[in-house]
Protein backbone atom coordinates (compact mmCIF):
# COMPACT_ATOMS: atom_id res chain seq x y z
CA UNK A 1 0.00 0.00 0.00
CA UNK A 2 1.50 3.31 -1.05
CA UNK A 3 2.55 5.83 1.71
CA UNK A 4 -0.22 8.92 2.01
CA UNK A 5 2.55 11.18 2.54
CA UNK A 6 4.28 9.85 -0.48
CA UNK A 7 0.96 10.01 -2.34
CA UNK A 8 0.73 14.18 -0.86
CA UNK A 9 3.79 14.77 -2.28
CA UNK A 10 2.98 13.23 -5.97
CA UNK A 11 -0.38 15.43 -5.37
CA UNK A 12 1.89 19.14 -4.66
CA UNK A 13 4.49 17.69 -7.74
CA UNK A 14 1.73 17.17 -10.19
CA UNK A 15 0.70 20.80 -8.77
CA UNK A 16 3.94 22.74 -8.93
CA UNK A 17 5.33 21.23 -12.39
CA UNK A 18 1.62 21.92 -13.92
CA UNK A 19 1.56 25.67 -12.78
CA UNK A 20 5.69 26.04 -13.24
CA UNK A 21 6.03 27.00 -9.32
CA UNK A 22 9.29 25.75 -7.46
CA UNK A 23 9.77 24.64 -3.41
CA UNK A 24 12.02 24.57 -0.76
CA UNK A 25 12.43 22.87 2.58
CA UNK A 26 13.56 24.30 6.17
CA UNK A 27 13.20 21.81 8.79
CA UNK A 28 14.11 21.68 12.13
CA UNK A 29 12.02 19.02 14.27
CA UNK A 30 11.20 16.78 11.26
CA UNK A 31 14.98 16.80 10.37
CA UNK A 32 14.52 16.38 6.34
CA UNK A 33 11.39 14.15 5.97
CA UNK A 34 9.51 16.60 4.25
CA UNK A 35 12.55 16.81 1.59
CA UNK A 36 12.49 13.53 2.05
CA UNK A 37 9.04 12.88 0.53
CA UNK A 38 9.06 15.21 -1.87
CA UNK A 39 12.21 13.54 -3.46
CA UNK A 40 10.85 10.16 -3.09
CA UNK A 41 8.77 10.60 -6.06
CA UNK A 42 10.55 10.68 -9.39
CA UNK A 43 10.79 13.72 -11.48
CA UNK A 44 10.75 16.07 -8.21
CA UNK A 45 14.30 17.46 -9.88
CA UNK A 46 11.96 19.43 -11.94
CA UNK A 47 10.46 21.82 -9.20
CA UNK A 48 12.51 20.88 -6.02
CA UNK A 49 15.59 23.31 -5.38
CA UNK A 50 16.76 22.04 -2.05
CA UNK A 51 16.67 22.29 1.23
CA UNK A 52 18.04 23.73 4.99
CA UNK A 53 17.37 21.08 8.21
CA UNK A 54 18.21 23.43 10.72
CA UNK A 55 18.14 22.03 13.93
CA UNK A 56 20.19 24.63 16.08
CA UNK A 57 19.19 28.38 16.24
CA UNK A 58 22.60 29.34 15.16
CA UNK A 59 22.10 27.80 11.54
CA UNK A 60 18.43 28.77 11.43
CA UNK A 61 20.47 32.33 11.67
CA UNK A 62 23.06 31.97 9.45
CA UNK A 63 21.89 29.72 6.93
CA UNK A 64 18.21 31.04 7.00
CA UNK A 65 18.58 34.57 8.44
CA UNK A 66 16.19 34.28 10.76
CA UNK A 67 16.33 37.20 13.39
CA UNK A 68 18.70 37.45 15.92
CA UNK A 69 15.86 38.69 18.31
CA UNK A 70 12.98 36.64 16.87
CA UNK A 71 14.74 33.88 18.39
CA UNK A 72 15.94 35.58 21.71
CA UNK A 73 11.94 37.21 22.34
CA UNK A 74 9.76 34.23 20.94
CA UNK A 75 12.35 30.99 21.04
CA UNK A 76 12.58 28.34 18.02
CA UNK A 77 9.42 27.17 18.23
CA UNK A 78 7.05 29.92 17.55
CA UNK A 79 5.25 31.69 14.50
CA UNK A 80 7.71 34.35 13.81
CA UNK A 81 10.79 31.58 13.35
CA UNK A 82 8.65 29.87 11.19
CA UNK A 83 7.85 32.46 8.85
CA UNK A 84 11.21 33.39 9.03
CA UNK A 85 12.38 29.77 8.07
CA UNK A 86 10.10 29.77 5.35
CA UNK A 87 10.73 33.02 4.11
CA UNK A 88 15.10 32.78 4.39
CA UNK A 89 14.77 29.50 2.41
CA UNK A 90 12.33 30.90 -0.19
CA UNK A 91 14.87 33.70 -0.70
CA UNK A 92 18.06 32.00 -0.14
CA UNK A 93 17.17 28.79 -2.19
CA UNK A 94 14.95 31.03 -4.95
CA UNK A 95 11.83 29.02 -5.00
CA UNK A 96 8.71 30.21 -5.07
CA UNK A 97 7.39 28.68 -2.45
CA UNK A 98 8.97 27.05 0.70
CA UNK A 99 7.75 25.15 4.11
CA UNK A 100 8.99 25.24 7.33
CA UNK A 101 8.34 23.17 10.14
CA UNK A 102 10.06 23.77 13.44
CA UNK A 103 8.65 22.31 16.86
CA UNK A 104 9.24 19.65 19.53
CA UNK A 105 8.92 16.12 18.58
CA UNK A 106 9.80 14.81 21.36
CA UNK A 107 9.82 12.67 23.81
CA UNK A 108 12.16 14.96 25.88
CA UNK A 109 12.96 18.47 25.20
CA UNK A 110 9.23 19.83 25.85
CA UNK A 111 8.46 22.46 28.85
CA UNK A 112 5.25 24.07 29.93
CA UNK A 113 4.84 26.60 27.55
CA UNK A 114 6.04 24.54 24.73
CA UNK A 115 5.15 21.00 25.31
CA UNK A 116 5.71 17.61 23.29
CA UNK A 117 4.10 18.23 20.28
CA UNK A 118 3.54 21.63 20.09
CA UNK A 119 4.71 22.81 16.15
CA UNK A 120 4.63 25.33 13.78
CA UNK A 121 4.35 25.35 9.93
CA UNK A 122 4.62 28.10 7.74
CA UNK A 123 4.60 28.21 3.90
CA UNK A 124 5.73 31.80 2.29
CA UNK A 125 5.53 32.70 -1.26
CA UNK A 126 1.86 34.24 -2.63
CA UNK A 127 0.66 37.24 -0.88
CA UNK A 128 1.55 36.53 2.19
CA UNK A 129 3.31 34.07 4.70
CA UNK A 130 1.10 31.39 6.23
CA UNK A 131 1.78 29.85 9.16
CA UNK A 132 -0.15 27.22 11.64
CA UNK A 133 0.29 26.04 15.30
CA UNK A 134 -0.62 22.37 16.08
CA UNK A 135 -0.15 20.41 18.63
CA UNK A 136 0.42 16.60 17.96
CA UNK A 137 -0.43 14.59 20.77
CA UNK A 138 1.88 11.52 19.10
CA UNK A 139 4.81 9.85 19.95
CA UNK A 140 8.81 11.21 18.19
CA UNK A 141 7.55 9.23 15.00
CA UNK A 142 4.20 10.38 14.69
CA UNK A 143 4.49 13.96 15.55
CA UNK A 144 7.67 14.20 12.83
CA UNK A 145 5.01 12.66 10.66
CA UNK A 146 1.81 14.76 11.16
CA UNK A 147 4.20 18.00 10.84
CA UNK A 148 5.16 16.46 7.74
CA UNK A 149 1.58 15.95 6.62
CA UNK A 150 0.08 19.83 6.97
CA UNK A 151 3.51 21.36 5.53
CA UNK A 152 2.74 19.39 2.50
CA UNK A 153 -0.47 20.00 2.52
CA UNK A 154 0.02 23.80 3.35
CA UNK A 155 2.29 23.79 0.24
CA UNK A 156 -0.55 21.77 -2.22
CA UNK A 157 -3.32 24.66 -1.02
CA UNK A 158 -0.06 27.10 -1.93
CA UNK A 159 0.41 25.54 -5.26
CA UNK A 160 -3.34 25.16 -5.79
CA UNK A 161 -3.99 29.34 -5.09
CA UNK A 162 -6.07 28.31 -1.94
CA UNK A 163 -4.00 30.36 0.62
Amino acid sequence: MPDPLEEQARRLQEACLSRGLTVATAESCTGGLVAHLITEVPGSSGYFRGGVVAYSDEVKASLLGVPGEALSKHGAVSAQVAVAMAEGARARLAADLAASVTGVAGPDGGSDAKPVGLVYVAVAGGEAPVVQRFAWPHDREGNKRASAEAALRLLLEAAEGRR
